[in-house]
């Protein structure tokens, strides 16, 4: 969920600070669940894993999803993937957009909006992941104390590309990693790759902000970013369980993209180096090219 979303993406919520609370849990309302959710959040942001185990239910037959089709079954995995994104990590920022809440009797159920925002560690100065995320979930109140059962985590539309700003928000087209950037492409339709060193070939569908599938073990593409050309993003391949990110430029008239791929991890092996295991890209369109809106 938004606690450890992959990865890489990984592979991205800009910060509205006067919505987190203080993440101590002295200062959390015990019988107010949407406090919870927001010291859960703030404790993902700084990293606090005591607070986040105390918080989550750690039944082990509790299943709950996450993007790139992860899927968790009890608090273990869960847990191991908190530790090991917090290592990989120099600094986290969750700001929520939305959240609703409900509540009947010992169970509440919300709706949030948010964005993960990864500092990677020994990465360039000032580059980020950002991963905008759209979570529901139910809590239930046992022996006075509400925690977080189960989750669904997913990718909404990328900010800065389209979609209308709501009051008090920040406008969405403002940035995606902190600059402006009015006048993103249109990355819709379909699209050829080619892995150069193996001679792999496959097709990507992806929407106008550059995301969705493509044809090799079930993979999609996630875009993270995009400015004066250079397109950067995520892969996920839930066929082989590998995934990782891409770093594109963008011909100027938009009909072709060249760059490199790289794994963040295989299997049960992550803590892989940014960009030091994968190879080269030639993407080619093959859709009509649209103006940028």
């Amino acid at each position: 969920m938004w606690f450890n979303p992959l990865l890489s993406l990984s592979r991205a919520v800009v910060v509205l600070g006067s919505l987190w609370l203080p993440v101590q849990s002295h200062a959390v309302q015990a019988d107010d669940p949407e406090a919870i959710i927001r010291a859960l959040v703030r404790a993902n942001a700084e990293m606090d894993f005591p607070t986040i185990s105390h918080y989550i239910a750690h039944d082990a037959d509790i299943v709950s999803y996450s993007i790139g089709g992860r899927k968790y079954v009890g608090w273990e995995q869960l847990a191991k993937d908190f530790k090991e994104e917090f290592a990989l990590v120099q600094r986290l920022e969750l700001p929520i957009r939305e959240l609703n809440v409900w509540r009947k009797g010992d169970v509440a159920w919300f709706t949030m909006e948010l964005d993960y925002i990864r500092h990677v560690r020994d990465s360039e100065p000032g580059r980020q992941e950002v991963l905008p995320l759209r979570e529901s979930g139910v809590l239930e109140r046992r022996q006075g104390r509400w925690q977080l059962l189960s989750w669904h985590e997913s990718l909404r539309s990328l900010p800065g590309v389209h979609g209308a700003s709501k009051p008090g928000h920040t406008n969405p087209r403002t940035k995606v990693v902190g600059t402006e950037s009015p006048a993103v492409p249109d990355l819709s339709g379909q699209w050829e790759i080619t892995e150069v060193e193996d001679d792999k070939h496959y097709r990507a569908t992806l929407d106008r902000s550059g995301n969705g599938p493509y044809t090799q073990q079930g993979g999609r593409f996630v875009t993270t970013r995009f400015a004066d050309r250079l397109w950067q993003g995520t892969w996920h391949q839930p066929g082989n369980d590998r995934e990782g990110g891409f770093e594109l430029l963008l011909s100027e008239d938009g009909k072709e993209a060249k760059g490199v791929w790289w794994y963040s991890r295989v299997g049960n092996h992550k803590n892989i180096p940014p960009r030091e295991h994968g190879g080269t890209y030639l993407w080619k369109r093959l859709s009509p090219v649209l103006d940028a809106p």
